[in-house]
Parts: structure tokens; C-alpha cells; sequence
């Protein structure tokens, strides 16, 4: 009996201390192997039980830890491989479709198994330079540019990359190929390029020379065609030039500085390679160049129509001496009659057979010597105001050559009972003109006025004959006024006035230029010309014309 309660009793301890326990581990292990956490048991024991429990319980708690990992590893590739803005597949060796993304499904409607190239492209054999087998055959990943068609027949264009995917020895055993839409990008290149050669062939067939200058120093970047005609220099020895370089004369600087402060520049003188002079216009704009920014100038040969201008001027300068022809000969005239009676008295003495008295001599010629003198003033301003101009601007005093004008009409007004009334500063801010042309200008204004003031005398003899010429300035401007008493001129031709050919005199009397030709000349040099009705009768001439500046300008 004894020795079976013992036996009993070894059974029952050993269920307790070590059997039951072990179920229990056992249990747990199972639980934790599901991946799910046991109800807790009792890791208090000190023995190797206890020991054994504990390392189970901390095995368990890190795989569970681990498959929670790995499970949100899993779900975060899953999101981005179906979530990536792009096509994504997955081949192997055979080019045979693994697995791929929403995008290329709904693209393509395709199926696991299909072959790449039939599924992208619809072949039946695989691309000349696919990238997929390139990483299979070298292990690395590779990119290229494809192009090819949905299944619903829209053309596309992609940027494909592709990645090797290595089992767990390291031996490649599928291709990741990812496709980026690159449709819309390719789009816009094609319209870029379309878009440069628009402005590369506008460019060149440009009429007219157009330099790229750069910002700072004005070297030349780019000229075209049209430039390597106009300047007879080849493009690869322009570009390494300046703009400075095409200038001529002293006035290059005046040019430049409008230039670089992006104006135009009505008028400057260039110079060939050969060394032929010849005029040109400047437009002047900001615009980029190679992601800098740069002006943009084109150059226009004005030469022939300056010269066509000269022509047209000369013709109004000989019209008008021709106008001037009767008063011009009464006003030479008055000396020669005063040469005339004192050779007529030294004749007289020689016709007695006595010398004439010494002081009557000197008296004599005293007189005849002021009267040549006169004379070829008169002959001298005559020949100086109908020279051929050489288009040079000087520094003018507007009010000096106002006078100097009235000067030369003077016998011209006089002889029709015109008089003059002047109200001129002492000393005006020079202006920069052609003096000659400026003076044409005044003697257009005048010959206008004379005849304006014939035209209402003949129909009311008492009218009052005046001309009023006066000059104000200020620091950016001369401004001239020049009114008559004349006939007007009605409201309704007030923007015909400058128009070439336009005249209200009677035929044969004016020839519609001299108005035009003063337009162009007080354009040229910068200013401005207007005309008004006066209130009581006749018309008033405004001419505004810009200070010369201390650069030339």
C-alpha cells in the first residue's frame, strides 16, 4: 500500500510540477505559432519551467512583433505598388507578365502570363532594346524612352525603368518595369521644337539685320542672315565682336547709351566690313537668350530712304528759291544800283578830264566795298541754304537761326508790307538738328505765312501784316511758336496739313511739300511740330524740339 501511494503520489507531482506545465507551454507555443497571443500563464516559477516559459513567452512576443512588420511592410508596397502614378509590372526570364498594378490593368486589359510586348505593343516578339531582358542579362537596372499605344488606340509615350528582383540567394529571378507617362512632356517638346524653328526661321528671313546682345558689355551672342548681308561680315566673326564695333562716327556713344537704356534709335551711321558707311535705325528690346537675359536689336538700312528724303528736301529748298527768286534779285538789286551811281559819278570826272577828288574816292570805295559785301552775304546764304545736307545733327540755338532766317525773308516780307515781331531769349539750351534742315524749316513757315497773309490782304487790303516769332525753354525742351495774320486754314484740314503733296494754294502756287518735308525734319531730330487756328484769324506753328544733352544725346 505504501508503495503505491508513492507511486501515486511521484504521478501526481510530477502531473503538477512538470506534465501540466508543459501542456501549457505547449499550448502557448501553438498559440503564438498562429500568430496570435496567448492568454497569459504564470512565468513566475524559478525552475527550468519557468525558465522555459519566459523564453517561450519572449519568442512569441517578437514574432508577433515581427509578422506585425512585416504585414505593414507588406501593405505599405502593396499601396505603393498599386498606388505609384504609374505602369508597373512584374516579368520573368520568358517576358511573361508576373503580376502588375491597377493602372496597367485598366490600361492594357491585360492577364498574368501575357507576354510584355504583346500587351504594350500588341508584337509577337519581344522589342529590338528591351530593357527587361537587358537586367536580366546584366543584373542592374536600365532605362529608355518607348513609345506605343493603349488598348484603346491613343498613342503614348513612356520613360521606362526597370530593377532586378533577387531571391533569397541573390540570383535574379524576375524584372520590375515601371512606365511613367511621359505623353504630355514629349507634347510640349514637339511644340518647343516647332516653336524654335518658327523663330529660328523668322529670325534668319527677317528683312533687316537682328543682333542678341548681351546685357552687360553689348557683345553679339547671335546675328542672322540678314546681318551677314547687310554688314558683309561672316556670323562666326560677328559673334566675337561688340555693337560698339558697328559704329562709325562720334555720335556712337549717344547711340549706345540708348541702346543699353532699351530705346530706339531713330538714326546712326554703321560701317561695313569693307569700310562702306551707311545709315541705319535701331529697334531696341528685352527678351532671353540661353535662360540670360539679352537685348534684342534690329537694324534697318535707312540709306536710300535718306537719300530719297534729301532729294525730296532739295527739291522744297530749290522751290523755295525759286519762290524767293523776284525778292532775291530786288534785294541784290539795291547794291548794285548803289555800285552803279558811284561808277556813274567817277565817269562823270573822267568824262571832264579831271581826276576825282581823293576823299571822294574813299567815300566811294567805302560804299562800293559794303555793297559787295552785302551782295555776297546775300549770294552766300543762298548758296549755304540750298547745298545738298550731309545728315550731321549739330548743337543749335534755335532763336540765331530763327533770326537768321527772317533775315534772309527780310527783303521777301518787306516788299509786301509784312512785318516782323520777334520775342527771343538772349541765349537758348542748344538743341541737336541739322542747322541747314532747321533753317528750311523756318523758311517753310515763312513762305506759308507770307502767302497766308497775301491770301486774306487780297480780300481785305486793311488787315493787320504781322509775323510773331517766339522761342521759350526749360530743362528738356525748346519750344518755338511762329503765328501770322493770315488766312487760317479751316478746322476740318487740321490733320491733312502735314500730309506730303497737301496744299490749299492755288494751283501752280505751292507744291504740298514744304509742310511734309518740316514734319519729317522736326520728327528726325526727336521733336514735334503742330499747327492751330488763331482765334481772330491766321495760324500758329508749334515746334517742340528736346535739350541736347552733355553724352550727345
Amino acid at each position: 500500500m505504501v508503495f503505491g501511494g508513492t507511486v501515486v503520489t511521484l504521478f501526481l507531482v510530477i502531473f503538477v510540477l512538470i506534465k501540466r506545465p508543459l501542456s501549457r507551454i505547449e499550448a502557448e507555443a501553438r498559440t503564438w505559432a498562429k500568430g496570435k497571443r496567448p492568454v497569459s500563464i504564470d512565468q513566475t516559477r524559478l525552475d527550468e519551467i519557468g525558465q522555459l516559459s519566459r523564453a517561450i513567452h519572449q519568442m512569441g512576443s517578437d514574432l508577433i512583433a515581427k509578422n506585425g512588420q512585416i504585414v505593414l511592410q507588406k501593405d505599405l508596397y502593396q499601396d505603393l505598388f498599386e498606388g505609384v502614378p504609374c505602369l508597373v509590372t512584374v516579368q520573368d526570364r520568358n517576358l511573361r507578365l508576373l503580376r502588375f498594378n491597377r493602372s496597367f490593368a485598366e490600361k492594357f486589359n491585360a492577364s498574368v502570363g501575357e507576354y510584355c510586348y504583346k500587351a504594350y505593343k500588341n508584337l509577337d516578339a519581344p522589342c529590338p532594346s528591351c530593357p527587361v531582358k537587358k537586367t536580366f542579362e546584366t543584373g542592374r537596372s536600365h532605362t529608355t524612352e518607348e513609345t506605343g499605344c493603349y488598348r484603346d488606340g491613343t498613342r503614348a509615350d513612356w520613360i521606362v525603368t526597370t530593377s532586378p528582383v533577387h531571391d533569397s540567394e541573390g540570383n535574379v529571378v524576375a524584372a520590375m518595369e515601371m512606365c511613367l507617362d511621359i505623353t504630355s512632356r514629349k507634347d510640349l517638346e514637339l511644340a518647343l521644337r516647332r516653336s524654335e524653328k518658327k523663330y529660328f526661321d523668322v529670325f534668319n528671313n527677317v528683312p533687316g539685320a537682328v543682333f542678341v546682345l548681351d546685357r552687360d558689355d553689348l557683345s553679339i551672342l547671335d546675328c542672322n542672315r540678314g546681318a551677314v548681308a547687310m554688314y558683309g561680315v561672316a556670323r562666326g566673326e560677328l559673334t566675337t565682336r561688340s555693337v560698339h564695333d558697328l559704329f562709325l562716327d562720334e555720335r556712337r556713344e549717344a547711340a549706345i547709351a540708348a541702346i543699353m537704356a532699351g530705346e530706339d534709335v531713330e538714326q546712326a551711321r554703321h560701317v561695313t566690313g569693307d569700310g562702306r558707311p551707311f545709315f541705319v535705325s535701331i529697334h531696341t528690346s528685352l527678351s532671353e537668350y540661353g535662360g540670360r537675359k539679352v537685348f534684342l536689336i534690329t537694324a534697318a538700312d535707312i540709306t536710300k530712304r535718306l537719300e530719297a528724303e534729301q532729294q525730296l528736301i532739295q527739291a522744297g529748298k530749290m522751290a523755295t528759291l525759286g519762290e524767293m527768286a523776284t525778292g532775291v534779285a530786288h534785294e541784290i538789286n539795291q547794291p548794285l544800283c548803289v555800285i552803279q551811281t558811284s561808277v556813274d559819278l567817277v565817269r562823270r570826272h573822267l568824262g571832264r578830264n579831271e581826276a576825282p577828288p581823293v576823299p571822294l574816292l574813299t567815300r566811294l570805295t567805302d560804299l562800293i566795298g559794303n555793297q559787295v559785301d552785302r551782295a555776297a552775304r546775300i549770294i552766300g546764304h543762298m548758296r549755304e541754304f540750298g547745298r545738298i545736307s550731309d545728315h550731321e545733327a549739330g548743337l543749335v540755338d534755335v532763336g540765331a537761326v530763327a533770326r537768321r532766317s527772317v533775315e534772309f525773308f527780310a527783303e521777301q516780307l518787306a516788299l509786301r508790307g509784312i512785318e516782323t515781331e520777334f520775342s527771343l531769349p538772349d541765349q537758348l539750351p542748344a538743341v541737336r538738328i541739322d542747322p541747314n534742315r532747321f533753317e528750311q524749316v523756318m523758311i517753310n513757315l515763312l513762305v506759308n505765312a507770307r502767302d497766308a497773309i497775301e491770301e486774306r490782304a487780297r480780300r481785305e487790303p486793311e488787315c493787320l501784316r504781322r509775323i510773331s516769332i517766339k522761342a521759350t525753354a526749360n530743362h528738356d525742351a525748346v519750344k518755338l511758336r511762329l503765328s501770322d495774320t493770315g488766312a487760317g486754314f479751316a478746322k476740318e484740314l487740321s490733320a491733312k496739313i502735314f500730309e506730303p503733296f497737301f496744299t490749299t494754294k492755288e494751283i501752280g502756287k505751292g507744291t504740298g511739300l514744304g509742310l511734309s518735308i518740316s514734319y519729317g525734319i522736326i520728327k528726325d531730330a526727336g521733336g514735334d511740330i503742330v499747327a492751330s487756328r488763331n482765334a481772330d484769324g491766321g495760324a500758329t506753328f508749334y515746334i517742340r524740339l528736346p535739350v541736347a544733352r552733355e553724352n550727345g544725346e
